[in-house]
């Protein structure tokens, strides 16, 4: 009887033992990122004024005369651009004037460190710093032509000449045309990093 009575005492202590063996502790804590998608833009450059020009005309061409207009592209996103910001143009009234590749309407861009320095119209302009190209000479309509030397560092400006030359060799087909040029910029977000 004895020996029955020590059995079930040793079952009920290896129990009481076994249940403790899988009792826990616990804990949490938590933390919260915000997260913020950044933009690309480009300020405006459709109002005209000292360093935006790129909207004012020029009439009376005769072949060999050419006009310069500023323009400023600013990178107003919080996004760097990839260098390879592009410029498309093309004619909302077309004449010979854009469609002739040789004797039609060349451009060519060049960029100065600092703002340009403007004379009065008809606008010709000197830069007080650093000249860089940006597009060598070609036809005036152009679809996703890639500028060089473009700063495109969220915030920074970037000063820019647009010369617009009639060639030496326009005959007389090219008198009395009209025509009238649209032209965009485009840039590109950088490369995707790690954050």
């Amino acid at each position: 009887m004895k020996l029955a009575i020590s059995g079930g005492l040793l079952a009920l202590v290896t129990a009481g033992v076994g249940g403790a063996a899988f009792a826990s502790f616990t804990a949490s804590t938590n933390a919260q990122a915000s997260t913020y998608t950044g933009t690309v833009s480009f300020a405006d450059i459709s109002a005209d004024g000292s360093g935006q020009r790129l909207s004012v005309g020029a009439k009376d061409l005769a072949p060999g005369d050419s006009m310069q207009r500023a323009v400023t592209i600013t990178n107003t996103g919080s996004v760097d651009m990839l260098d390879s910001v592009t410029l498309t143009s093309f004619a909302k009234t077309s004449s010979l004037l854009d469609t002739d590749t040789t004797d039609g309407l060349q451009i060519s861009i060049d960029s100065c460190s600092e703002a340009w320095k403007e004379s009065a119209a008809p606008y010709t302009y000197t830069c007080p710093g650093t000249i860089s190209t940006v597009l060598p000479s070609m036809p005036v309509i152009g679809t996703s032509m890639p500028l060089k030397n473009i700063v495109a560092t969220a915030g920074t400006a970037n000063h820019l000449r647009a010369t617009l030359t009639l060639p030496s060799t326009a005959g007389n087909a090219f008198q009395s045309l009209n025509s009238t040029i649209d032209f965009t910029f485009n840039g590109q977000q950088r490369t995707a990093v790690a954050k």
